[in-house]
């Protein structure tokens, strides 16, 4: 459907710029146009018929709980990503969705984010990947995505007003790219702004961000939309870029745009555009009596589920091997954690509970199965209670031959609307951990959280450890798979799991303070710090075991290229179980005139392989797998140089890698009489004529006495020249600076 806006009165084209009420557009009847419904993500449909709220605190209607981004995130699968797309858009139609809100590929800056469950990875690769994947399944279903939340919004404290301080570099390189991937990628219908400011400007009234970056840099052409609440000057958003307002306002922000088109203040081309842009959405409006199949939607979250959990240690526990008792102890056993709290809290349309689902594989394999609670996950627990429950769990660890404590956080600990306090598990569960160990013949803790916690304390103590982050319905089962063998594990860590707190990049700057946060760790985000600076962790990025073993080798780097290369390795499956493997290709260099981190992902493939079967994984590294963010240039630059590709098990470890040498971009800069002493003789053009110029106006005298104080040109080589100029006493005429300037813009152009 086409719609000339050419006739209507600015009152109409202004009512299409904010919502009819929390969850729905304004619908025009006169002009056709009908009301869309949007409504929260990414991993299920959050659709309410009710009183409607965007914190989950009411009900809402039934649907599959898939597992949210810190799951999938491990998973490092851009096909199951799609996957749950392809089904939360299916479910979207059947639910009358136009829009769903999400996914969000927000970079975890820190362990300590509220909101990291909804999160991918501390990496923008793997966010950006994962993220387009999951834009394009859900798209080709039929509901828009709406990716979120543009941009640097990487905590919950002062959420609504913080200003995100982060140099262009850093933002270009950590915090953008995977919003960048996504829209150019997948070419979302929507984009979602966040509610805090970048650099002292709100994200709904940035122009940079909306308008330069977004539109032009990226040629993004669909509806910028304001998350709930966001918008703090409606008619400035307009001007940078931001057509949607979220949620409705009854009005008064819709006369508010009005007015200032009508006083002057505000072009009403720029009110036409955003107009068009929403009313593109209802291409988006899907037929009424669509269904799903709950049933298979349910198989599917259980596989990946299953294929996103990490094991992260193992000294033979695992798989669970026909021995006479088990023992599960531990609320979450019972009483599953399977997702965030707030805005993405989903109804789900049945809930798999890991006691229940051991109990049924182990019957099949002639297994007996205890139980304990453990601890509480009640507030109000008395440490009589906790020790009673202590005390009854070890009771009946004692007598099994294996323990599996269920450990994690609940939503007291970690939620939308605020950040974590410290990285550890409550002192209950951490008590019952060391306790179950002292007595158990072998523990295994299996850890339901959403984001990392501190390992430290017992890591030691207990024979393995399952990472299940946050595992959406069917998670209880795809735990029961990975403890049986019944699949094998294959997730990877997206976030490192330090030491300690204090050895995060970004701690001494979380989360800010007086209303600002710099993020002062720059592009060192993540992995890229800790390898960059040798700082020791628990378990790498990208770390995760299996229950068969892998072989990598025979890697093959070409360039392909001035500034890109292909890479080859071969990857067998040496053990005695078929599994999947995740490839992770790194590169690293020290190129160019900025700060490099020690090597960063640059590509990743999951593959499947069955017992001895060998296969050649190739991958692609185009221009910016070697770039770097040249503020002064305002554009990806790839400096000629010496580069490294590395196959890697981990950020950590280094399997196999290969030299490459790169021409890359030939970078003749612009001299300016505020360029420093070193720029001028350094400049490929122009150093080498002030060198001859200098030399031809000498004494042979003065020119011995040149070479013999050559080394004192380090003195003053960060010298602007116009300030050297007053120490040579006019040894170098302006007007051959002219000249020589513009000698450097006719290289440069």
């Amino acid at each position: 459907m086409t719609f000339d806006i050419s006739t209507w009165t600015l009152d109409q084209k202004a009512s299409l710029l904010s919502g009819r009420d929390f969850w729905s557009t304004r619908a025009i009847a006169e002009r056709g146009v009908p009301s869309l419904v949007m409504t929260d993500g990414p991993h299920g449909i959050r659709r309410q018929d009710g009183d409607s709220d965007h914190l989950g605190i009411n009900d809402s209607l039934p649907s599959t709980c898939f597992p949210p981004a810190v799951a999938v995130g491990s998973s490092w699968d851009p096909a199951l990503a799609a996957a749950v797309g392809e089904a939360v858009g299916r479910e979207g139609r059947a639910f009358g969705v136009s829009v769903v809100l999400g996914p969000g590929v927000n970079i975890k800056r820190s362990p300590l984010c509220g909101r990291n469950f909804e999160y991918y990875s501390e990496d923008p690769l793997v966010s950006g990947v994962l993220g387009a994947a999951h834009v394009t399944g859900l798209q080709d279903a039929g509901p828009g995505a709406s990716v979120k939340h543009f941009a640097a919004n990487n905590q919950e404290t002062d959420r609504m007003r913080v200003s995100a301080d982060v140099d262009e570099r850093t933002l270009r390189e950590i915090y953008l790219p995977a919003f960048e991937r996504v829209v150019t990628e997948a070419r979302p219908a929507t984009v979602m702004c966040a509610y805090n400011k970048v650099n002292g400007v709100y994200a709904s009234r940035n122009p940079w961000l909306l308008t330069d970056v977004l539109r032009r840099d990226w040629g993004f052409t669909g509806a910028v939309v304001s998350d709930w609440g966001a918008v703090s000057d409606r008619v400035e958003s307009v001007r940078a870029g931001m057509d949607l307002e979220m949620p409705g306002s009854d009005g008064t922000t819709d006369r508010e745009v009005a007015a200032a088109v009508r006083e002057g203040r505000l072009d009403e081309d720029l009110v036409d555009e955003s107009v068009r842009r929403v009313l593109a959405l209802t291409a988006l409006r899907p037929e009424a009596g669509e269904e799903f199949d709950v049933d298979a939607h349910h198989r599917l979250a259980r596989e990946v589920a299953a294929d996103s959990i990490v094991l992260l240690k193992n000294d033979g526990a695992l798989p669970l091997r026909p021995t006479s008792t088990v023992a599960v102890i531990g609320g979450f056993a019972r009483t599953p954690r399977f997702q965030g709290g707030g805005s993405s809290h989903i109804n789900p349309t049945r809930t798999d509970r890991a006691l229940e689902e051991i109990r049924a594989l182990a019957t099949d394999r002639g297994i007996r199965v205890l139980d304990a609670e453990g601890f509480s996950l009640a507030a109000d627990v008395s440490p009589e209670q906790a020790e009673s429950l202590r005390s009854a769990a070890v009771a009946v660890a004692g007598a099994a031959d294996v323990a599996i404590v269920f450990a994690g956080l609940g939503d007291r600990e970690e939620s939308e609307g605020f950040d974590r306090s410290g990285l550890h598990l409550p002192d209950a569960q951490i008590d019952l951990i060391r306790a179950v160990s002292e007595t158990s013949a072998r523990t295994v803790v299996v850890l339901s959280n959403g984001g990392v916690v501190s390992l430290e304390g017992w890591h030691d103590d207990v024979d393995a450890i399952v990472e299940a982050f946050l595992l959406g319905q069917a998670g209880g089962g795809a735990i029961a798979d990975i403890l049986f063998g019944v699949v094998n594990p294959s997730g990877h860590l997206a976030e490192t799991i330090p030491l300690r707190l204090e050895d995060t990049p970004s701690w001494l700057n979380f989360p800010g303070e007086q209303g600002h946060v710099r993020y002062g760790e720059g592009v060192f985000v993540g992995y890229r710090y800790y390898t960059t600076a040798g700082v020791p962790v628990r378990y790498p990025f990208g770390h995760g075991l299996s229950y068969t073993s892998f072989d990598t080798g025979g890697l093959q780097v070409t360039e392909t290229g001035a500034d890109s290369a292909r890479a080859v390795v071969t990857v067998t499956n040496t053990g005695a179980v078929a599994g999947k493997h995740v490839v992770q290709v790194y590169v690293s260099t020290d190129a160019g005139p900025v700060r490099r981190p020690l090597r960063e992902l640059r590509a990743f493939a999951k593959v499947r392989l069955e017992p001895g079967e060998s296969r050649a994984v190739a991958v692609n590294l185009d221009r910016r797998a070697f770039a770097y963010w040249d503020i002064e240039l305002g554009r990806w630059v790839v400096p000629s140089g010496a580069y490294t590709v590395q196959v890697c098990a981990d950020a950590s470890t280094v399997l196999a890698e290969q030299a490459l040498a790169l021409t890359g971009d030939e970078i003749v800069r612009e001299l300016t009489m505020d360029s420093t002493v070193g720029d001028w003789f350094g400049h490929p053009v122009v150093g080498p004529a002030l060198m001859a110029g200098m030399a031809a106006g000498m004494t042979p005298e003065q020119a011995e006495q040149s070479e013999k104080s050559a080394d004192d040109l380090r003195m003053v080589e960060s010298m602007p020249m116009r300030q050297f100029l007053v120490f040579v006493n006019g040894a170098i005429p302006p007007e051959a600076l002219d000249q020589l300037m513009e000698l450097s813009r006719t290289a440069a152009a």
